[in-house]
């Protein structure tokens, strides 16, 4: 059976980014953990940054499935949008590299890991904005700026699951949806 060089390259590369940061891997580390020599990575990929940049294309192509086994087209927008952002969100709290990268990006404010942060999120956004767009066109929303809605909506979880817990305990996943909720699409008005 021939071995897919390619593909221990990548698990090799995904396993030092995610133990060691973006920074602090090198070619030498990756090619150790993969058991192959150095000049073999460089017969698939021209340098570090794009062999990352193939690993993030493939964490965000995980999380796009992710996202489409939990929307249920049966469910309201709503409900749709709170089990969608919260899987993005545990899946992004349970990935290794993720974790990671956003400590690194914290600590160390990386160039490459915060334009790959971007990107995640960018990719987050996209998916949200054609389901609102969807919802939009369902009459299940009024209409409004599917951009600028999914980034509220998106920021709100934010900080109501990463920013909230810093100073207060962290609230469940269901006070969040109904906060959610009840602040976007009832509004806080008692009129």
């Amino acid at each position: 059976m021939a071995v897919d060089r390619k593909k221990l390259i990548l698990e090799a590369a995904a396993k030092s980014f995610s133990m060691f940061g973006y920074k602090a891997t090198t070619m030498d580390q990756v090619a150790k953990i993969a058991n192959v020599g150095k000049g073999t990575i460089y017969t698939f990929f021209k340098n570090k940054e794009q062999l990352f940049d193939e690993i993030i294309t493939g964490l965000i192509m995980e999380m796009k499935l992710e996202a489409d086994a939990s929307f249920d087209p049966n469910s309201t927008f709503m409900d749709n949008v709170h089990r969608t952002i919260m899987r993005m969100l545990e899946y992004r709290k349970e990935h290794q590299l993720t974790i990671k990268l956003f400590e690194e990006q914290k600590e160390m404010g990386t160039l490459e890991v915060k334009e790959v942060i971007n990107r995640l999120e960018n990719a987050i956004l996209n998916y949200m904005k054609g389901h609102v767009q969807e919802a939009i066109n369902k009459g299940e929303i009024k209409q409004c700026d599917p951009e600028l809605t999914s980034f509220i909506i998106f920021k709100l979880y934010i900080s109501l699951i990463f920013d909230w817990e810093k100073n207060h305990t962290p609230l469940q996943a269901e006070e969040i949806a109904l906060t959610v909720e009840r602040s976007l699409l009832e509004g806080l008005s008692i009129r």
